[in-house]
């Protein structure tokens, strides 16, 4: 499923907390994202076109919850982009951060350690 960076905004905030109206979307959206309602509407229309998130109605107005779980969609993001970039492959797309010093010292040790545990599960 297609998500649009916008449109994942939106759904940042609904993964954080749900059901929320329309107006408790916009009061929990980062300060940087100076939408009008009309945007924030416009939005939540689009995501339930596409299946992503859900409406119930409450009184006047709708509660919106997420229907696609966030480890989901970024999976298929996070494959996506390395298919397309990295003809699928992991380890070219670190040594791309390691070569524009992207890569932190803690970030280094993370990386050991996760290899760590698989070298052990594969052993």
């Amino acid at each position: 499923m297609q998500i649009s960076e916008a449109e994942a905004v939106v759904m940042q905030v609904l993964w954080g907390q749900h059901p929320l109206s329309a107006d408790e979307v916009m009061t929990r959206l980062p300060r940087s994202n100076d939408w009008a309602e009309a945007t924030v509407k416009t939005l939540l229309n689009r995501l339930l076109n596409k299946g992503a998130i859900g409406a119930e109605k409450d009184g006047r107005r709708y509660l919106y919850s997420p229907l696609v779980e966030r480890d989901a969609w970024v999976l298929e993001e996070s494959s996506s982009l390395i298919d397309r970039l990295f003809d699928g492959r992991v380890a070219p797309l670190v040594a791309h951060f390691s070569q524009h010093q992207k890569l932190t010292r803690d970030d280094v040790a993370e990386l050991r350690k996760l290899l760590e545990t698989l070298d052990d599960e594969q052993h």
